[in-house]
C-alpha cells in the first residue's frame, strides 16, 4: 500500500503510538462505558473528567495507569517477552520493522543514510530490539537515541543531527553507517533528571516500585471495574486509600519523566523544554521539500502533535500516510484530515491493521522494487591528495 520504491530516497519520518506495542503493553483504552452508545473511556478522557470534577478517583486512576502500563514498561525483558505470546509477536514485529527501515536507508546516498522514528511510547521496544540486532552482527547500523557519554549518557537535542561516518584509507571515500534517530516525544522510563539535564540509563534493576504488593492488591477491584466491558462510572469504586497514601503516591508519580495523559504536560521543566525541542525537530523535518511521514498506532490525541502536523500540511512536498487500525478509525482520521490532499488514510478491507499486517501488507518491499544486492551504491569519493603531498601529512 506504501510504495517503498518511491519513498526510500526521500526524507522519511515515522510516528509510532501505543498501538505498536499492543499485546506486549496495554494502550490507554479502558473498557468502562461512557454512556454514549458503545463508546468507551480512554484513560486520557477519564483522567480529564476526574480532574475537572475534582473526583477523588483521579489518583487511583493514575495508580492503575502505573501498575498496568508504566511498571510493565520498566520491567520489560526481551528474553522473557519472546517466551510467550502475544509479546513474542510484538517483539518480532519491531525487529521486522527495523530491518525493513534499514533496508530503505542503506540504499540512500552514501552520506545521507538516515531516517527518524518519532514515538510517543515510553517503553524500550526500539532500543532493546535494536541492541539485539546489533549483537547478532549481521547488520551494521546506529540507533541514535540522542545521548552522548560513557559512564553517564546525557540526552541533548543537538545529537540527533550527528551521524557516524566510515572513511577509507587516506580518506579517499566516505560513507555513513545506516542510522535511525529515535526521538521519544512523551518521555521514556529510561530517563531521569541529572542536574539541569536528562540522563538515560537502560538498567532499571535497582529502581524501586512506586507501589508495594499490598497497595497493588488493594487497587484490584478498581482496576477490574475499569477493564469490565459491562461497567459504567457508577460501578468504578473508590479505593479506600487514605489521603496521605494518595499524596505519597502522587509525589513519587510526578517524578516519572513521561507526559501526563491529562494535559500532555511534564511536571519537570527540563523534560518540558526537551519536549518542545523535539516538537520543533518534528516540525523542521516535515518542512523539508521531499518529506514523508508514516504514522502507525497513533491516535493524534496529543493536540500539540496534531496541530503541528496540520500546519506542516501546507508544505506541498510533504506526503503523510496515516495507518488506521479499523474502519471506524479510518473514518475518524478521514474526518480529521478532510481537505488535505497530501494525506492518505490507509486501512485494510478484510482485516484490522495490526503491527503484523503493517509489516506484511503496508510497509513491505515488493520483490521488483528491491535493488540488486550485488550492485551496492558507490560511496562518496573524496579527491586524492596532490602528488607532492608527503605521506606524513596524511597520518
Amino acid at each position: 500500500m506504501i510504495s517503498i520504491g518511491d519513498i526510500y530516497n526521500q526524507d522519511i519520518n515515522f510516528l509510532f503510538g501505543s498501538g505498536a506495542s499492543f499485546g506486549l503493553l496495554p494502550t490507554l483504552q479502558l473498557q468502562v462505558q461512557t454512556g454514549e452508545g458503545d463508546s468507551r473511556y480512554t484513560l486520557e478522557d477519564l483522567a480529564t473528567k476526574f480532574e475537572r470534577e475534582q473526583d477523588r478517583r483521579l489518583i487511583p486512576l493514575f495508580m492503575h495507569y502505573y501498575t498496568s502500563c508504566i511498571r510493565p514498561a520498566e520491567r520489560l525483558n526481551l528474553e522473557q517477552a519472546l517466551n510467550e505470546e502475544p509479546g513474542a509477536t510484538v517483539i518480532k514485529n519491531y525487529r521486522t520493522f527495523l530491518i525493513t527501515t534499514l533496508e530503505m536507508v542503506k540504499r540512500r546516498k552514501a552520506l545521507d543514510r538516515r531516517c527518524n522514528v518519532f514515538t510517543t511510547n515510553y517503553d524500550g521496544c526500539f532500543p532493546l530490539v535494536a541492541d539485539a540486532l546489533i549483537k547478532e552482527g549481521n547488520i551494521d547500523f546506529v540507533l541514535n537515541d540522542g545521548t552522548r557519554g560513557f559512564t553517564q549518557l546525557i540526552l541533548q537535542a543537538r545529537n540527533f543531527g550527528s551521524y557516524l561516518c566510515q572513511a577509507g584509507v587516506f580518506g579517499r571515500y566516505q560513507s555513513s553507517i545506516p542510522q535511525i534517530n529515535l526521538i521519544h516525544l512523551h518521555g521514556s522510563v529510561y530517563w531521569s533528571k541529572l542536574d539541569a539535564g536528562i540522563q538515560v540509563g537502560y538498567d532499571l534493576s535497582s529502581r524501586e516500585d512506586l507501589m508495594d504488593n499490598y497497595a497493588m492488591e488493594f487497587l484490584q477491584p478498581f482496576s477490574a471495574a475499569l477493564n469490565d466491558p459491562a461497567s459504567t462510572l457508577a460501578d468504578v469504586p473508590d479505593t479506600g486509600f487514605s489521603d496521605s497514601e494518595l499524596k505519597a503516591f502522587w509525589e513519587k508519580y510526578t517524578q516519572i519523566p513521561i507526559v501526563n495523559p491529562t494535559k500532555w504536560k511534564f511536571h519537570e521543566t527540563v523534560y518540558e523544554e526537551h519536549y518542545y525541542q523535539m516538537l520543533r525537530l518534528l516540525s523542521y523535518e516535515l518542512e523539508k521539500p521531499n518529506a514523508v511521514l508514516i504514522t502507525f498506532g497513533f491516535s493524534f490525541a496529543d493536540e500539540h502533535i496534531l496541530n503541528l502536523v496540520m500546519r506542516s500540511l501546507s508544505n506541498p512536498g510533504l506526503q503523510v500516510f496515516v495507518c488506521c487500525y479499523s474502519k471506524s478509525g479510518h473514518t475518524a482520521m478521514e474526518n480529521k484530515f478532510k481537505g488535505h490532499r497530501n494525506v492518505e488514510c490507509l486501512m485494510l478491507q478484510d482485516s484490522e491493521m495490526d503491527f503484523t499486517a503493517f509489516n506484511e501488507q503496508v510497509l513491505a518491499w515488493p520483490k521488483a522494487a528491491i535493488p540488486k544486492q550485488d550492485a551496492p551504491i558507490a560511496p562518496a569519493r573524496v579527491p586524492p591528495p596532490a602528488p607532492d603531498t608527503d605521506f606524513e601529512d596524511l597520518i
